[in-house]
């Protein structure tokens, strides 16, 4: 059914993976709306405004999941 998820002892490289896994839908959604805008005729110009920040925050994203910070701070107050 499908490769397991990389676990904690799998090491930096699955933390990798697994970050890249959960912000691909987010990017990929971002630059199809990239996409979209620019087949409409926008400006160009707007997708230069557009693309730093999609980008910006998929990388923060990444960084988040890579180090393990989404992971360890999903207590929800128990």
């Amino acid at each position: 059914m499908g490769t397991p998820l990389p676990t904690e002892e799998s090491g930096e490289s699955g933390n990798r993976v697994r970050a890249a896994k959960a912000v691909a839908p987010f990017l990929a959604l971002g630059l199809f709306d990239l996409l979209l805008l620019m087949g409409w005729g926008v400006d160009p110009l707007w997708g230069f405004a557009i693309l730093p920040p999609i980008l910006f925050i998929s990388v923060l994203a990444w960084i988040g999941f890579k180090s393990g910070f989404i992971t360890d701070h999903n207590d929800h107050g128990d």
